[in-house]
């Protein structure tokens, strides 16, 4: 009796299931997004015409307005940066924009470490340049419609230069070593590889202030005593030690107004954007202050670096199983070397191509985690407002959290899934709310 046919397998390779995955989600998050900015521009144009009932002894409508426009043009440019980001990523993948240039780079190099570095840099400039029209028009054109861009061409050009020269001479050689790594330190290359980098982020937080930001900016000890005695008083109140009090020209660029915490261990210190001692008062200076202690005493970023550290390490052990998988390649657009990942053989590496598809792919499948990570990120400013109470005047800083809205323009009213999904901080309405009144004074 002859033997029946054995029909073929219905199971879809594993690079096209990824290929399928990597575009649905793609689309789905790019569906959510659109849809979420929408809800965000209908909220926003409707409660446009009048100041919310809790702000009318604060806010005037022209205030108001000026925030929602600032809002919905924005808004509105971010529907068109999303549809563009998604075209440039299918473009670099599965339309295999950055297989062609791997293998430009191959013909014109060989294979080698120059080859991976110079495929890391050129996709960096490439997606500089992709990404400059829009950095340009936010600048200046958004910002500088609405009074808030403080910067000329020329700086900054000169901004541009600089960045582009640290990132040079900082990134190149941690690249070298981790793309080394990859490819000498065996199959555990991933642990060695997220304990340099997150040695280097501990490194950068000590360096950064006292090295890389003074080329950008100017810092000048804080000279107003009444406000530094102040000051000083709250961080001994507060069990908080700094190396010195700063005040930054953030005016030189932008009239948004800041106030922050940089450095680690003992190279911390506080700086003050110049904008904001020109905007809040010694007390409100001293409740915001309070504010941003109060993330300390939490251990609200000793958390959070815990957390990166965690996410990191997972990321790295995950790119180290990818990046011996043929289908994570072909599945996004991509030839491997696969004499690399079947024998070791030191041909082409993949090392830089894995990294790159790494780098693309990760943002996309975990745009759905973005609402857990906002609202953790309000509740703890939630429970810095509450330390900022019992530290200072909660008046005082009801009065300078809605002054900072207000000079920063930001809408007093959000549409409330939108602010569950991207807001880091909690809205003025829902903040205020639980901050005692503060005394009604006219915009």
């Amino acid at each position: 009796m002859p033997e029946l046919p054995v029909a073929p397998s219905a199971s879809l390779p594993p690079s096209l299931i990824l290929t399928l995955a990597f575009a649905a989600t793609l689309v789905l998050g790019l569906l959510l997004k659109f849809w979420l900015a929408s809800r965000q521009i209908r909220h926003v144009a409707r409660h446009r015409s009048a100041v919310p009932a809790a702000f009318t002894q604060r806010i005037t409508l022209e205030a108001h307005q000026k925030a929602a426009d600032y809002t919905l043009v924005k808004a509105r440019f971010s529907l068109l940066e999303m549809a563009l980001g998604a075209a440039v990523l299918l473009s670099w993948t599965v339309l295999g924009g950055l297989d062609a240039l791997n293998q430009w780079l191959l013909q014109a190099l060989g294979s080698g470490m120059g080859q991976q570095l110079a495929l890391l840099a050129a996709f960096v400039l490439i997606s500089s340049l992709i990404d400059l029209p829009a950095t340009l028009y936010q600048t200046f054109v958004v910002e500088q419609r609405f009074g808030f861009n403080q910067m000329t061409p020329r700086l900054w050009l000169g901004d541009l230069l600089k960045s582009t020269l640290i990132g040079a001479l900082i990134g190149l050689p941690i690249a070298a070593l981790i793309l080394w790594l990859m490819g000498a330190a065996g199959s555990l290359w991933w642990l060695w590889a997220w304990a340099f980098w997150m040695g280097f982020n501990l490194l950068l937080m000590v360096v950064y202030p006292t090295f890389i930001a003074p080329l950008f900016n100017k810092f000048q000890p804080l000279e107003d005593e009444s406000l530094k005695a102040r000051v000083t008083a709250l961080m001994q109140r507060c069990g908080f030690a700094a190396k010195g009090l700063f005040v930054m020209d953030g005016s030189r660029r932008s009239a948004h107004a800041n106030a922050y915490f940089t450095g680690f261990g003992a190279a911390k210190r506080v700086v003050f954007y110049d904008t904001l001692l020109r905007q809040l008062s010694p007390s409100e200076v001293e409740a915001v202050l309070a504010h941003e202690l109060g993330h300390f005493k939490h251990r609200h970023i000793l958390r959070r670096m815990a957390l990166l550290f965690a996410l990191s390490l997972a990321g790295f052990a995950l790119l180290g199983w990818l990046m011996a998988q043929e289908w994570f390649y072909s599945g996004l657009g991509v030839r491997p070397s696969l004499a690399m990942l079947v024998s070791g053989v030191p041909t082409a590496s993949n090392d830089a191509l894995a990294l790159l598809l790494f780098l693309l792919v990760v943002p996309v499948f975990t745009v759905f985690l973005g609402p857990l990570f906002a609202g953790l990120s309000r509740r703890d400013e939630f429970q810095a407002d509450a330390y900022a109470m019992a530290q200072a005047d909660g008046a005082d800083l009801a009065s300078a959290l809605l002054t900072l809205y207000q000079d920063n323009a930001a809408t007093l009213t959000p549409d409330p899934v939108y602010v569950q999904f991207y807001y880091s901080h909690p809205p003025a309405s829902a903040r205020l709310a639980r901050l005692p009144a503060s005394t009604p004074s006219p915009a």
